[in-house]
């Protein structure tokens, strides 16, 4: 048992110094990096309580002593602190939302809500939703499976996320889509985004979650294509489900924060709408995750990435000239700098980890950079000091106060919609959200 005591601080030990050690450069390890330091870090609270048991068992329950006392003790106290330190910064990022927010928007930005839904709206975070990560599922939604938009099987399935109790809207209510990651070859609808669907359903919005076509099997432009095939079908279906076909909000990280960008920057562009030409795929918000932007790595920011070229190999197959021409055209960079897409994009919150492994900080701030000088949208950019690839995947302080931002900013977005259309009735009023029992509290005071 002593061996195993150590053995397991030990390793508590390592997973905590990647969990606060930003590393990047760093080959083959980089995906072990970002999966240990990732749940680490979003786990940190339930990693300091499994410490605390293990050093209550061994050292009161087994009576280790001596040296293995000595050295797991240390291990563990060093993991505690380094643990503490994560989440600190965990609990801080609402500070790096407010500074992004009112350099973005203003001071007053979420006086611009109206007050019937701004009441819906809470900054203040809550144990009873951080402390059980995988707890998503919320009485008020009523989930509605396996819904085809397309003819590719699961991989043109969509879920859609209703309030349940709500009383029966005579408007229409906004559209989210969540559009899931995975390195374009790997992830399903029921994977990723959770906390946020249950959240914007809860507060009154119609929240659709969708598979689309993943690679090898199919390569680039698929993915893209059943994303504008998910947002054509949506524009004609929706409102049997209480769904504005006029207002869809397009959200996703990792590759879905890449098609996010893509579906934002690239509104009916034809050749990705194959068969549903004339459809409109224009959107009306984008809410980019941590998304690759230059999938050419043309100013050569990822280094000694052991990862890329075994995922990009696969999403783009083919001749190297192909391929490099499918990437440069897959990048959301090139769509700005050489096919001044700028001016089609809707606004947008772009949100980013600067401990993320897999897209480099560096690599979302020349974006942003690119985009800021062309745009006359609305742009927020908010970076999170310590976060990881995927760190909104389930519950932790970090990702509540992600969706307390995340829920501010599609309601402030939506309400500038609104105000912009001279006749189309929005769902504005308190009593069309089924969230009236949560607490009514300015979200920035």
């Amino acid at each position: 048992m002593t061996g195993i005591y150590v053995v397991i601080s030990t390793l508590l030990l390592i997973f905590s110094i990647m969990a606060v050690v930003k590393a990047r450069a760093v080959g083959l390890l980089v995906p072990f990096w970002f999966v240990f330091g990732w749940l680490t870090s979003e786990l940190a609270v339930w990693v300091l309580l499994f410490i605390a048991a293990l050093n209550f068992g061994a050292w009161f329950l087994i009576g280790i002593s001596g040296q293995a006392a000595v050295w797991g003790g240390s291990f563990c106290l060093g993991s505690a602190l380094l643990l503490l330190e994560s989440l600190r910064r965990s609990f801080d990022s609402g500070q790096a939302f407010d500074r992004a927010f009112k350099i973005g928007l203003g001071d007053d930005f979420i006086a611009q809500i109206p007050a019937a839904r701004r009441s819906l709206l809470n900054r203040h975070i809550h144990s009873s939703e951080w402390l059980w990560p995988f707890r998503f599922a919320r009485p008020s939604v009523r989930v509605e499976r396996d819904i085809a938009y397309g003819d590719a099987g699961k991989r043109n399935w969509l879920d859609i996320y209703v309030p349940s109790q709500a009383a029966p809207a005579d408007r229409p209510r906004p559209v989210l889509l969540q559009v899931h990651g995975g390195a374009w070859i790997i992830g399903h609808k029921a994977e990723q985004g959770q906390p946020l669907l249950y959240r914007m359903a809860e507060l009154g919005w119609v929240a659709v979650s969708i598979n689309y076509r993943l690679s090898p099997r199919s390569a680039f432009p698929a993915h893209i294509e059943d994303v504008k095939r998910a947002i054509g079908w949506i524009k004609a279906n929706i409102t049997a489900y209480g769904g504005d076909p006029e207002f869809i909000a397009v959200t996703g990280g990792s590759a879905g924060g890449h098609l996010t960008l893509l579906s934002a920057l690239t509104p009916n562009y034809a050749p990705w709408q194959p068969g549903f030409e004339d459809a409109d795929t224009r959107i009306q918000a984008a809410m980019p995750l941590y998304p690759p932007t230059d999938l050419l790595n043309r100013h050569d920011i990822r280094q000694q990435s052991g990862i890329d070229e075994p995922v990009i190999s696969r999403v783009f197959p083919g001749p190297e000239d192909e391929s490099m021409r499918l990437r440069d055209e897959a990048s959301p960079l090139s769509w700005l700098v050489e096919r001044d897409a700028a001016a089609a994009a809707p606004p947008m919150l772009i949100i980013q980890g600067d401990y993320d492994s897999l897209v480099w900080v560096e690599e979302t701030r020349l974006f942003v950079s690119e985009l800021i000088q062309r745009t006359t949208t609305p742009l927020v950019y908010a970076e999170l000091a310590g976060a990881q690839h995927a760190f909104e995947f389930f519950h932790s302080p970090r990702t509540s106060h992600y969706l307390v931002a995340a829920t501010a900013w599609l309601e402030w977005v939506y309400a500038q919609w609104c105000a912009q259309q001279s006749e189309h009735q929005c769902a504005t009023d308190r009593h069309e959200s089924s969230s009236a029992n949560l607490p009514s509290e300015d979200p920035m005071q």
